[in-house]
């Protein structure tokens, strides 16, 4: 027993003798100690990230408020109309177009022919239309005589084929008692006239108004229109 006490106290002082630090003397007797455990890594430096930066997204403006509108200064004035003004406005008053034979509807096309009144049996009655127009050689031949200075015959006809009129009726002489209406009837063969158009259609059969007006010393022949 005593044999193993004394050997474990053996070991137990060669260990701590192991442990310590050899000792070194400079001269003069400052001892220095020598520290062998292993140096400590040196903390690794950090290193500054450069910060990325990112663009910033532009604010968006909000839409413009709309204003309303201010009012006028000056307001537009109060039209005022009298009793017989406001009569004459009223659209529903406005006279009907003219009736053809038949109680057809005269209007309804930008070219329809331009009604002059009615013709001597009370049918409708057309402006003429020439397709070519009389010459004086043509109208001189049935002038009367003795003839006035200046006047107007004026005669209603109805439209033929071939452009020509038929059953001429003399409407009017100027002057009076002048005979230029029976003048113009008996020329009338010679004459050759578009038929009037209703709805983009020619009207064969229909009347059409003839004037012919002569002027001093009968140098320039006048056809309406």
């Amino acid at each position: 027993m005593a044999l193993a006490a004394a050997i474990t106290l053996l070991i137990i002082l060669a260990l701590l003798g192991l442990g310590a630090a050899p000792e070194r003397r400079l001269p003069g007797g400052i001892p220095v100690l020598l520290d062998l455990a292993p140096d400590k890594e040196a903390a690794p430096t950090a290193t500054k990230r450069k910060t990325e930066t990112h663009p910033q997204p532009k604010p968006t403006r909000p839409p413009p408020v709309p204003h309303p509108p201010i009012p006028s200064k000056n307001p537009l004035p109060f039209l005022e109309l009298t009793t017989e003004q406001f009569a004459a406005a009223d659209i529903g008053k406005l006279p009907q177009r003219a009736r053809a034979s038949g109680g057809q509807d005269q209007g309804g096309s930008a070219g329809d022919s331009r009604v002059v009144g009615k013709a001597p049996n009370g049918d409708v009655m057309y402006g003429v239309d020439w397709y070519r127009r009389p010459t004086r050689a043509e109208l001189g031949g049935y002038l009367p005589s003795p003839m006035p200075k200046e006047g107007v015959g004026l005669i209603a006809c109805k439209t033929a084929a071939d452009y020509r009129v038929v059953d001429c009726v003399e409407l009017a002489s100027s002057p009076p008692g002048s005979h230029l209406a029976h003048a113009v009837a008996q020329a009338a063969w010679q004459f050759r006239v578009r038929p009037p158009r209703l709805n983009g259609k020619p009207l064969l059969g229909t009347w059409v108004q003839i004037r012919i007006e002569y002027t001093e010393s009968y140098k320039e022949v006048s056809i309406d229109p």
